[in-house]
């Protein structure tokens, strides 16, 4: 059982378009979406820096518009797909709630939302990899901060004011590394709770399907049955914690052996290494990781 995934905001990387767009068709495909966003997407894929990819309003466009180009070149039909916070929008349309126009659209609304809402207060988020979870949590919730992303295989990231970060990194839980994260904001958190509002007026102009093949939820893992209500579902997590240890759980729930990370990848397969323990994976990264993942599906 196959299951493709598409990561979120801080999996770019400068240039990591340039060798795709040699593929037959995946110019064309960028040029075209680039036109729904209002970015040159082609540009800030190829030859634009670590920190003009950084800006919120760039990484989630680019990373959805990326994720997409990958799944049509690789051209499988997977069984179960899902998306770690704007990632969601990919496997939305993967899934067929939204076309790939519509997330693109609804992306460069949440962007541009999410950015005006992380200028309002300075905020981060901090990776915390290790320590016992309960330990963790706890020293979180003492600093103020939120545990904005719980992605099992002992990874949460912590996301508040870079004051509180600041007293985080203080106090650390014990046996715990803490990586501070390249974003522009603490995603996930009630921070962005003027985003919500923005995001959920653009998606009054959009009307979602079903999902044709089984779509799962950062909300709370679980397989999604009605598109309307994943709609609504991606509108409140801008402000609410990415379950991704869950999406995870549901996966060994559900018999999948084998995953493919959609570009740019690496992020998503990593946790599976360690949390999904004995999942054949692919993380594409280059065109040359192609035939990898398709032998991996037969």
């Amino acid at each position: 059982m196959l299951v493709l995934v598409a990561p979120g905001q801080g999996a770019q990387t400068p240039g990591f378009l340039t060798p795709w767009l040699e593929l037959p068709g995946v110019a064309d495909r960028i040029g075209a979406w680039s036109e729904v966003v209002g970015l040159d997407l082609i540009a800030f894929g190829t030859t634009a820096g670590a920190d003009e990819i950084r800006d919120t309003a760039v990484a989630q466009p680019l990373l959805v518009a990326a994720a997409l180009a990958s799944a049509e070149v690789l051209g499988l039909t997977p069984d179960v797909v899902a998306g770690h916070s704007v990632g969601e929008f990919a496997a939305a349309a993967l899934a067929g709630v939204l076309t790939p126009e519509e997330a693109l659209g609804l992306v460069r609304d949440r962007a541009q939302a999410m950015a005006k809402a992380a200028a309002v207060t300075e905020t981060g988020m901090t990776a915390v990899l290790g320590g016992v979870e309960e330990e963790v949590l706890a020293a979180i919730e003492r600093h103020g901060l939120t545990p904005a992303n719980v992605n099992g295989a002992g990874q949460i990231v912590a996301g508040g004011t870079m004051e509180q970060l600041a007293a985080f990194k203080e106090d650390a839980p014990a046996r715990a590394r803490l990586i501070p994260l390249s974003v522009a904001g603490a995603f996930h958190t009630d921070h962005m709770a003027l985003a919500v509002e923005s995001l959920r007026e653009a998606a009054r102009h959009v009307v979602p399907s079903d999902p044709r093949i089984t779509l799962l939820s950062n909300a709370d893992g679980k397989a999604v049955t009605s598109g309307t209500e994943f709609l609504e579902s991606l509108v409140k997590q801008v402000s609410s914690p990415v379950r991704w240890g869950a999406c995870m759980e549901t996966m060994a729930e559900l018999g999948v052996t084998e995953m493919i990370e959609l570009l740019p990848g690496g992020t998503l397969t990593g946790l599976a290494k360690r949390g999904l323990r004995g999942v054949r994976t692919a993380a594409l990264k280059t065109p040359d990781d192609l035939d990898a993942a398709r032998e991996l599906n037969k």
